[in-house]
């Protein structure tokens, strides 16, 4: 099913043994589009710490009555290791968090210290012509940072082919694959207050120094692209 990123902010992570928490954001591959991690906001029995969930602890994806339970105990979360959610996450601190939760890691296979090898599962990739210009996080090289926060691009300045034409307002992910699906293009400054839908394969190239996003295609064809109804992304 498609939904909107911001109808499912404030939905309640459950561990199997109570409410981790809310979900605050979430982490994006800025390579494959692919959704990484949940970003959540615990409760005041972790001292409202944010954490990183990998979405292969997702127990299912049906998320009702707003909550999004976790194969992970509470004890699990709370010695996780610690990292900073306001910053690009690298794969040293990825490798940590998969080594804590003995998790199989998306970028390759291995065994973890239980001595079994986990199972590789399938992330999707969308084919497309994209360049993800580095930022200041990238000047070195051993951060190996591909990752990003919904949250922090929100509010990116949208240029078509010719010229600027909105700002990103929201997106729109398949909550079964996890993959992002959409843009949501706030349009009010330019034609007249729309939000479109934008394909994530036409986007060109994202400059995380300027807050800017380009895109393949004009200002028309923005205008003439899917219009964006939240009702149709919401939970029945």
């Amino acid at each position: 099913m498609e939904r909107n990123i911001n109808s499912l902010i404030g939905y309640d992570i459950e561990a199997t043994n109570g409410i981790i928490g809310k979900l605050q954001e979430f982490y994006f591959d800025d390579e494959t589009w692919t959704i990484r991690y949940l970003i959540v906001k615990t409760g005041s029995w972790l001292s409202g710490r944010e954490v990183l969930i990998s979405q292969v602890a997702l127990k299912n994806k049906n998320w009702l009555n707003k909550t999004i339970p976790v194969n992970l105990t509470k004890k699990q979360v709370q010695n996780s290791p610690d990292i900073d959610t306001k910053k690009p996450v690298s794969r040293q601190q990825e490798i940590n968090l998969f080594g804590h939760y003995q998790w199989e890691n998306y970028w390759g296979s291995g065994f973890y210290a239980n001595g079994s090898m986990g199972v590789s599962m399938p992330f999707p990739s969308i084919d497309r012509k994209i360049l993800i210009a580095p930022d200041e996080d990238h000047k070195n090289p051993d951060n190996d940072i591909h990752l990003r926060s919904t949250d922090r691009i929100t509010g990116y300045h949208i240029h078509a082919s010719d010229g600027e034409i909105g700002h990103v307002k929201d997106f729109v992910i398949d909550d079964q694959l996890l993959q992002l699906l959409f843009f949501v293009v706030d349009t009010h400054n330019w034609i007249g207050g729309k939000k479109v839908l934008i394909p994530v394969n036409e986007i060109t190239k994202v400059d995380w120094s300027t807050f800017e996003v380009f895109l393949n295609i004009t200002v028309d064809e923005v205008q003439n692209s899917r219009l964006f109804e939240e009702a149709e992304f919401k939970m029945a």
